[in-house]
């Protein structure tokens, strides 16, 4: 049985708000360059290179072949604002306020766009952003928004506030302007043309986060036309995909081109598990999809690229997440601690220079009255209302989650569900807002459906002309409003206004 050594080596580690010191397995140097892209639901089986029957994905794959391809990585929520917050921040979702899709980040949160910033960076967002505290279609932040990407120390953005498809309309910093084709191919052609300016005049970190492949799905004709054989919603999905998938080429084959491949770090991640109804190989069969703390919900696909430093055609099983970015990133810069709040990730470079290195204390996931705790070894799910556990899996033999070891292990295993509600007292102290400097939570804009704002009614008839806004608007915002309602019972019910 092997319980000991796991157990007693996972909880040496504080785990809430530690992170271990890696200065010795480092990179010699850090890359002047940083691109991070992130998919939009895109399900952890959803590459050719694991394995899917259909999917192919040669760029990605060639990416995975040049560098690392990380097996157990896992998004910081099992929807796309919480992993969002998480990549953004360093800090477990519920820290920053994002508790669910839509809800807006905390402006008292401190970024790695601002840190980044500050140390000479210039940081640009492109694409979906989902941090603002509008719910249903993506729609452009309008100027007056107080949480755009700038408000959070982007120094340019280009982005929209959720998915968003085929000839998307978006906003440049406050602009409303339209884009035409795929909404992924659009979305690299406008951070490309302003990096390729932009690298020459020093060290740059841009964000590109995709829309694809969300649903509604819409895939250009020539993408959809190469999978005519499956039925009308694979096509469009698996379509999009492969529209996705060429962008990435278009950015690796530019890095070459102006000659900084070997300067630049390049990153590639989903926001969350892949869909239901797209067959058991959308996460690998994985238990669970979006929206779930299963491992099909939370599992994500993700590459590292960059080309001198890391080696090529590596995997790591070593566990990780999104919510490790900030810590990878004081590593590499030497960020100052009082630049970021106390961070909940660990770094990334022990997996970069070992890919056999394993993570030394465990992830820790909570949504909408959900738990997770995933070590190398355990995953552990928790009922919060209920204050227990119920389901306990060894993943190194169950990957999918098909054998519960609660009765037999949830003695044995008892010091790690203790870490687990240690760390959820801390989350509830940092929910209340006892990590910032005024020990509250200054008022944040209401979560609602931008159907509700006023300032958007002017924008309703041009958006409506878009095909997914007028097939998605009007259940959307009843959703949204269903979802607003929920969150208010939920703020209100844990004594949160």
């Amino acid at each position: 049985m092997r319980l000991i050594f796991p157990i007693l080596f996972c909880i040496s580690v504080a785990f809430g708000s530690l992170r271990v010191s890696c200065a010795e397995t480092k990179q010699a140097t850090s890359p002047k360059h940083l691109i991070f892209i992130m998919a939009d639901d895109l399900g952890w089986g959803q590459l050719s290179g694991a394995g899917h029957s259909e999917i192919r994905t040669p760029h990605l794959d060639a990416m995975a072949a040049n560098g690392l391809n990380f097996r157990r990585f896992y998004s910081g929520g099992a929807t796309c604002s919480p992993t969002r917050a998480t990549f953004l921040t360093g800090r477990y979702n519920d820290r920053t306020g994002v508790q669910a899709h839509g809800f807006p980040l905390r402006l008292q949160e401190k970024t790695i766009a601002k840190a980044l910033s500050e140390s000479g960076f210039h940081v640009a967002h492109f694409g979906k952003w989902h941090l603002n505290g509008l719910r249903g279609p993506g729609v452009p932040l309008l100027a007056s928004d107080t949480h755009t990407p700038g408000a959070f120390g982007f120094d340019h953005w280009v982005t929209t506030s959720n998915y968003y498809d085929l000839d998307p309309i978006i906003s440049q910093q406050g602009e409303v302007v339209q884009w035409q084709g795929d909404s992924s191919e659009a979305t690299v052609e406008a951070a490309l043309a302003h990096l390729e300016t932009q690298h020459q005049s020093g060290p740059t970190c841009t964000l590109i986060w995709f829309g694809t492949p969300h649903s509604p799905m819409i895939a250009l004709e020539k993408d959809r036309a190469q999978f005519d054989h499956l039925p009308d919603k694979e096509q469009h999905q698996y379509g999009e995909i492969l529209a996705m998938d060429r962008s990435i080429g278009a950015v690796r084959a530019s890095l070459r081109e102006w000659g900084i491949e070997e300067e630049t770090f390049l990153f590639f991640c989903s926001d969350n598990g892949g869909l239901k109804g797209f067959g058991e190989e959308t996460n690998g069969g994985l238990r669970g999809f979006k929206g779930s703390l299963d491992e099909g919900g939370v599992r994500i696909p993700a590459i590292a690229e960059w080309p001198g430093q890391i080696a090529a055609g590596g995997t790591t099983d070593r566990v990780s997440s999104t919510v490790d970015i900030g810590a990878t990133l004081q590593d590499w810069y030497a960020i100052d601690e009082s630049k970021l709040l106390p961070q909940d990730g660990h770094s990334l470079l022990p997996a970069l220079a070992d890919p056999s290195s394993q993570r030394v204390s465990p992830l820790y996931f909570r949504q909408t009255g959900k738990g997770a705790l995933v070590t190398q070894q355990w995953k552990l799910h928790f009922d919060l209302t209920a204050q227990k556990v119920t389901e306990i899996y060894d993943l190194g033999a169950d990957p999918a989650e098909t054998k519960n070891l609660y009765d037999s292990h949830s003695a044995p295993l008892s010091p790690l569900i203790s870490a687990y509600w240690t760390t959820n007292e801390s989350v509830e102290k940092s929910i209340d807002g006892l990590d910032y400097p005024e020990k509250l939570v200054l008022p944040q804009p209401r979560d609602r459906h931008w159907g509700e704002d006023e300032q958007y009614s002017k924008l309703l008839p041009m958006l409506l002309e878009i095909p997914y806004y007028k097939t998605n608007y009007k259940g959307s915002l009843k959703a949204g409003q269903r979802a607003s309602e929920h969150a208010k019972k939920a703020r209100e019910a844990a004594g949160r206004k």
